[in-house]
């Protein structure tokens, strides 16, 4: 008996601790097992900051993530900016509490093979893309389907399966790039600092494909938060999530992102995402 008793309580201890680790995921936004190598790291970062367990959890997909967010699976995520705005929609009193130095003004590259021929453009999107093959990334990417599409239907008042011969989606970034340089897709639609860092790694030939024209700016990625973590896990909690993040210095860690560091955010400095998301018919 006294040993079934001491197997029920280490049971219930082990729930209990189970229930107080903290746990935030990403969007897949590059090759899954890079992520989990660096993200493990800020999961280290943040259990020293905050007191408390904390786990990275991986997800296969923008939308998996989005789930785990409304499900309670994790309780902070580093979201894009649509499926950010998806998740507070999802759970109300969420909240953006940071964004990257960079998520302020972001923006997408449109990267060609330089077997198409076509020439880079500051101006304007060439309009020899007109015809051609295009891939973006994840359905629901902001730097990689939202705002490229927005984008494309702004300059050339036609949605993208009407402009290009084909069109498809690549899942992340990494793989748009790929599909390019191979020449799968003639163009693509990437996130700009996965692209700068891509190319600084030598992990780009930039003699097969190339940036031909930069997007205008876009608020985008950020950190969002449950908004009953101060229930859970303490009063004040909030902000020392918030304080860890921006505090977060060490260049090893910001590579995960990859990110300079962070600034405060909030829910109001996504309106453009979720008007856009709306106009096109990604948001209700």
């Amino acid at each position: 008996m006294r040993l079934m008793f001491a197997l029920i309580l280490t049971m219930v201890c082990s729930a209990a601790n189970a229930a107080d680790t903290f746990r935030f995921t990403a969007i897949p936004d590059e090759d899954q097992s890079r992520l989990v190598e660096r993200f493990s790291k800020v999961a280290d970062y943040l259990s020293d900051k905050l007191g408390v367990d904390v786990e990275y959890v991986p997800v296969t997909s923008y939308g998996a993530a989005v789930t785990a967010f409304r499900n309670d699976q994790v309780q902070l995520a580093w979201f894009g900016g649509l499926s950010g705005v998806q998740a507070r929609q999802l759970v109300p009193g969420s909240k953006a509490i940071a964004q990257g130095a960079e998520d302020a003004d972001f923006r997408s590259y449109f990267i060609a093979n330089t077997a198409t021929g076509i020439e880079p453009n500051q101006d304007e999107l060439p309009e020899s893309v007109a015809g051609h093959s295009f891939t973006f990334g994840a359905k629901t990417s902001t730097s990689g389907r939202l705002m490229p599409e927005h984008f494309i239907r702004q300059r050339f008042d036609e949605a993208p399966d009407e402009l290009f011969s084909r069109v498809g989606f690549s899942g992340d970034h990494t793989r748009t790039i790929a599909l390019v340089e191979s020449g799968t897709y003639d163009i693509g639609a990437v996130n700009f600092t996965v692209w700068d860092a891509a190319v600084e790694d030598g992990r780009v030939d930039t003699d097969k494909v190339e940036v031909i024209w930069e997007s205008p700016t876009y608020p985008d990625y950020q950190w969002t938060l449950r908004g009953d973590a101060d229930e859970r896990y303490g009063e004040g909690f909030t902000h020392k999530v918030q304080q860890a993040l921006l505090d977060m210095t060490d260049p090893a860690l910001l590579e995960s992102f990859p990110r300079s560091g962070f600034i405060p955010a909030s829910n109001d400095d996504y309106g453009p995402i979720e008007a856009v998301g709306k106009s096109i018919g990604l948001l209700r």
